[in-house]
């Protein structure tokens, strides 16, 4: 994605556009004259998620950890600490595990 935004901050002449996701642009130093032009409509959505891979398929896996995991994840504290997380001042993620 990095290597996106650099090709559209240093387009001849400007007026390139690139559809770029939160993390990348909020750590992206060379914005030159970039702006963004569309944030937080639903289309854009990009949801992320926590499961526990079946012991049944995977007999290696740590299943009650990761189970410990998921719940810290998905309750208050864990979508709190998640909400906290910022980039220049500016929160990243969203949590929305009510839904």
């Amino acid at each position: 994605m990095g290597p996106a935004l650099n090709i559209a901050a240093n387009a001849p002449g400007g007026g390139a556009y690139v559809l770029a996701d939160r993390g990348t642009w909020l750590s992206f130093k060379n914005r030159a004259d970039l702006a963004v032009l569309v944030e937080g409509d639903t289309r854009l959505f990009n949801q992320y998620g926590v499961m526990v891979v079946s012991p049944a398929k995977h007999p290696q896996t740590k299943a009650l950890d990761a189970q410990k995991f998921v719940d810290w994840v998905v309750s208050p504290a864990g979508q709190a600490v998640i909400a906290s997380y910022k980039i220049g001042g500016e929160q990243l993620f969203f949590p929305d595990a009510a839904r």
